[in-house]
């Protein structure tokens, strides 16, 4: 059963958790989510997808529950997203209605309310494994978004792996507050909580203080949240009583990670996923944790690192090669996307990540990037930006940093870094210089107010290849 805590049977028996959900000042119980969900499923059991509008509301969680139990595809939608991109969405994944709250602009679809105080009680057989529970879109870095399909399966595969990685157990208090159309919000956050059975909290915007508050075991995070609390070193030091900080969606860096430590005495897990793939590579509750490095491959998981003509790339924690991951959580494909699914996987069923990445002799991983626009080629050498941006951040005259590669006719690539901070740009690249190998050194340091970043943090480095 993939929300395996809703069981009717056993919350009728007294299984029952008074605040099993805690989001935009509603509280919800094991009933209340079971009754009112149960409610939602019998509204929508005919449909085959459905869009929710993913706010972070009881309405939102009780609409993806509902579909869930059902057996109903659903269709998150970002509250923010554009109206031409809304329409790909929806036209896209074949939504035959708003289930819950719906945009100003409806695109024509009718709209099934959820009513947080019906209730139901019927009994619905769990859907098949194979089933889609979850058609979630790209961020469309490469094209119109593709809609990714999630099994009941796969979800359930890798909520699994990482109570096993991180010893996560219906005890913890998960607190969050991230969007709830991503992988890390929705599937890890909301249903990884549904499925363990803990408490779960949603903060609404992720502040220092709202995290402090709410006194969780369990807290999830992207690097941009992890930097606001060490900036506020009362609320850092309020969560020395959780059991684990987890960082994820973007790399940490590193001087964050020292600064948690410091703070709260508590060495960040990190870990590494994608929508395709789930999560797939984390350090676990009982071992190292090291600045810079996502971990191990979680149980199930393969990995490889393949060169440019698919050859295997050696494990010495320096050579950088195309990440390539199997595993029971990864996707089957893309929605109405056969050319784009046959592009993902080569003919022995390995993901093709589209991420560079170094493994050393322990199989710990490092992820350098997206091979777009994080590996660099510039005069014969392959360098990694996020190298780059760890010793710039290290400078304490930079608040923020990202390094990208613009096309330049005699090296090919030239390395440029975009910074927030107080700092001279001659001196910076010295610092690079004097820190890492000549070549790696930036060829131009522009200082800028702020990053452009996308919904859960991560820079767009396209953007800022324009820039250059």
């Amino acid at each position: 059963m993939l929300l395996a805590s809703l069981n009717p049977a056993a919350v009728a028996a007294g299984a029952d958790l008074a605040d099993a959900v805690r989001i935009d000042g509603a509280v919800l119980s094991r009933s209340d989510l079971v009754g009112a969900a149960t409610s939602v499923a019998e509204r929508i059991a005919a449909a085959q997808r459905v869009a929710v509008l993913a706010k972070p509301t009881a309405t939102t969680v009780l609409a993806i529950t509902g579909c869930l139990i059902a057996g109903v595809a659903v269709v998150p939608v970002p509250a923010d997203v554009g109206a031409a991109e809304r329409r790909h969405i929806l036209t896209d994944s074949g939504a035959q209605a708003w289930l819950g709250e719906q945009p100003d602009d409806a695109e024509g679809l009718p709209h099934v309310p959820v009513r947080l105080h019906a209730r139901s009680w019927h009994r619905y057989a769990e859907p098949a494994p194979e089933s889609t529970a979850i058609i979630m879109y790209t961020s469309g870095t490469t094209g119109l978004p593709k809609g990714v399909q999630m099994t009941r399966r796969a979800i359930a595969a890798d909520i699994d792996a990482l109570a096993a990685a991180w010893q996560w157990t219906a005890d913890d208090i998960l607190v969050h507050g991230l969007p709830l159309f991503h992988v890390h919000g929705l599937v890890l956050g909301l249903l990884g909580s549904l499925r363990i059975g803990n408490r779960f909290v949603h903060t609404g915007k992720p502040t220092p203080a709202a995290y402090a508050e709410a006194r969780g075991t369990l807290y999830f995070g992207v690097p941009t949240v992890w930097s606001r609390v060490v900036n506020d070193p009362d609320a850092a030091r309020a969560l020395a009583s959780a059991r684990l900080l987890v960082s994820g969606s973007a790399p940490l860096p590193v001087p964050v990670f020292d600064e948690l430590v410091r703070l709260t005495g508590k060495a960040p897990v990190e870990r590494y996923g994608s929508t395709e793939s789930l999560i797939t590579l984390s350090t676990m509750v009982d071992g190292e944790r090291r600045p810079g490095w996502v971990g191990l491959p979680l149980a199930g998981v393969e990995t490889r690192l393949v060169d440019d003509n698919g050859a295997p790339v050696p494990h010495d924690g320096e050579t950088i090669g195309r990440l390539q991951v199997r595993g029971p959580m990864v996707f089957d494909g893309y929605l109405n996307r056969p050319d784009a699914t046959a592009e993902a996987f080569d003919a022995d069923g390995w993901y093709r990540t589209g991420d560079v990445a170094v493994i050393d002799l322990g199989n710990m991983h490092r992820i350098v990037g997206r091979e777009s626009v994080d590996l660099i080629k510039s005069g014969g050498y392959r360098i990694g930006a996020g190298e780059i941006e760890t010793v710039l951040l290290e400078h304490p005259g930079v608040r923020e940093a990202a390094v990208v590669g613009v096309p330049d006719a005699d090296l090919g690539q030239r390395i440029v870094a975009f910074v927030v901070g107080d700092a001279d740009s001659k001196a910076l690249i010295d610092y690079v210089a004097q820190q890492l190998s000549v070549h790696k050194r930036p060829r131009e340091v522009h200082l800028v107010d702020s990053l452009p970043r996308n919904a859960m943090g991560k820079v767009l480095k396209k953007e800022l290849v324009q820039w250059g």
